[in-house]
């Protein structure tokens, strides 16, 4: 049987219907009633696969599952399928399928699969592969690189990852990834080693001495990222497909924990992200689909001093709030759904927006609730968010994917300083505390080219750059003195553009596939304000 034949036949198996991505019942029939037709299944084959997943369990784009659409109606999801997704990589498909075909797309993939895969601890522990037994890695690094001004460069085009010397602008090293990796590089806090997570599960461990992959395990069906513990102890995977969050040991990668994303009243839900907060010892998680934020203490040392929630017993706090033992976990309860996240630099505070991108709010962690609404209308980028002072005071700076805007908010009124006019909608802002400048991509639009540079003293762009004219210019990174800004080209005959941050004049240009990101392990380890965390 040929593969082509395989994946229609597999398709059709979805088709049958059966049980949601939560193991639910099928929720109540939408209003809108769209059909199927004989041809749907290898039309979701030929258009949708790629990203979605053959079995619509994921891939480059989300699961297309009901559980996962119950917050997108059918209506919203033709519209989607036919004009694409604004500040998305979704496109429309409108001019190639018409409205039939795109109602029995809609029907199709809001019917819940014949049978949901499992993935659980024991599969998760039988995943494991061990590459190199960390007894036989060197003690010292194998090259002559600085370790900590190394770049980790995810090049999408061809699935391969590249080191970079951050001082000679050299690669050292080139290497084929798992598929579709996702939510950046994650180091070890003394930059020795390297972790990645890919859309369908994978964490892969690299030693930044040797060059050489450690080990590996696939902690879900579907990962939306990982987090490395402040101590660099354990590793969290974020998981859409199960609804889950995995804790394992970062030494040897094994799976510690399984915790189901349940609310206190039973309803399951995707996990949109994982972060960690070195100063409260502990794991901070957005959740898609009930409006909580969770926060998992990993330390081992409760001392009454810490500011860990566990010891910040708050008036209104409710029975099964808390999970207590090993790793317990805490629930704050708030009426919105937060669907990106952004920590201020004593991560007491959390700036939250929903993907509605009607507004923000802001949550204390130590005494767990809301304190403040924000201006952030536009679909704020927040992930990407910087901080710096202006003026003497901290503010946050963030990109929005709606409209060409980027706001700056003061972190003590939490009022807005200014909104920045740029050329269309943004998704990636960076700076660095050695550089008065603040770089933000346009990404989308006709102006997806263009980048703009911003002077944190005046909040005034002081020079856009277009690296590569009529291509997509975005990611940008700084090295570890901030003396150099890089920029991604991103398309398949791209490249890595290396600028003077001070004059703003090329100095290189590394040919790459589509290099989508690039991290610096100093900024990275040390949580540099102008870098994400």
């Amino acid at each position: 049987m040929s593969k082509k034949v395989w994946a229609l036949l597999a398709v059709g198996l979805l088709w049958a219907g059966g049980v949601d991505a939560a193991g639910d019942k099928p929720s109540k029939k939408p209003k809108v009633n769209y059909t199927q037709t004989a041809e749907t299944p290898a039309l979701f084959m030929e258009h949708c696969s790629a990203c979605h997943g053959m079995d619509r369990l994921g891939g480059l784009g989300p699961a297309l599952l009901p559980s996962n659409l119950k917050r997108l109606r059918q209506k919203s999801a033709h519209k989607v399928i036919k004009s694409g997704r604004e500040a998305t990589q979704m496109q429309g498909f409108g001019e190639i399928l018409n409205d039939k075909q795109i109602e029995g797309l809609v029907s199709f993939i809001y019917k819940p699969l014949a049978e949901m895969p499992t993935w659980n601890m024991d599969q998760i522990k039988e995943s494991r592969i061990i590459h190199t037994e960390m007894s036989e890695l060197p003690d010292k690094p194998q090259h002559k690189s600085d370790p900590l001004n190394l770049f980790t460069v995810v090049e999408a085009g061809d699935h391969h990852v590249t080191i970079l010397d951050g001082d000679k602008f050299e690669p050292i090293w080139r290497f084929q990834s798992r598929f579709a990796l996702h939510g950046g590089a994650k180091y070890s806090p003394d930059g020795r080693f390297m972790y990645l997570g890919s859309r369908d599960g994978w964490i892969s461990k690299y030693d930044m001495h040797s060059l050489q992959i450690v080990s590996e395990i696939r902690a879900g069906i579907n990962m939306r990222n990982i987090a490395v513990s402040g101590d660099g102890r354990y590793i969290m995977a974020a998981n859409y497909l199960p609804h889950s969050l995995v804790l394992l040991d970062a030494k040897d990668m094994k799976p510690l924990k399984w915790f189901d994303a349940v609310s206190k009243d039973g309803k399951s839900s995707r996990v949109s992200a994982v972060y960690t907060a070195p100063p409260r010892e502990s794991f901070i998680v957005a959740l898609k689909d009930i409006p909580e934020i969770w926060e998992i203490q990993y330390s081992d040392d409760p001392r009454p001093e810490a500011r860990g929630f566990i010891h910040n017993w708050t008036p209104g706090l409710e029975e099964g709030d808390i999970d207590f033992g090993p790793f317990p976990l805490g629930r704050i309860r708030l009426k919105d759904f937060l669907d990106d996240f952004f920590f201020d630099q004593s991560y007491e505070h959390v700036v939250g927006a929903s993907r509605d991108g009607k507004s923000g709010q802001v949550v204390d962690l130590d005494i767990r609730r809301k304190v403040a609404d924000i201006d952030l209308a536009g679909m704020p980028h927040l992930g990407s968010g910087i901080t710096f002072k202006y003026k003497d005071n901290p503010v946050l700076a963030t990109p929005h994917l709606k409209g060409g805007t980027v706001s700056v908010i003061d972190m003590k009124s939490w009022k807005t300083v200014k909104q920045i006019e740029t050329k269309g909608p943004g998704f990636f802002m960076r700076s660095h505390d050695n550089t008065p400048y603040a770089w933000v991509d346009v990404f989308f639009g006709p102006d997806k080219d263009a980048l703009h540079v911003i002077d944190k003293r005046t909040l005034e762009i002081v020079k856009t750059i277009r690296p590569e004219p009529g291509k997509t210019g975005a990611h940008v990174e700084f090295d570890r003195y901030g003396k150099y800004a890089l920029v991604s080209v991103w398309d398949m005959d791209g490249a890595l553009v290396v600028y003077d941050a001070a004059t703003f004049e090329e100095i290189k240009r590394i040919p790459m596939k589509k290099p989508v990101g690039k991290y610096n392990v100093y900024n990275k380890i040390t949580y540099e304000a102008g870098t994400s965390h």
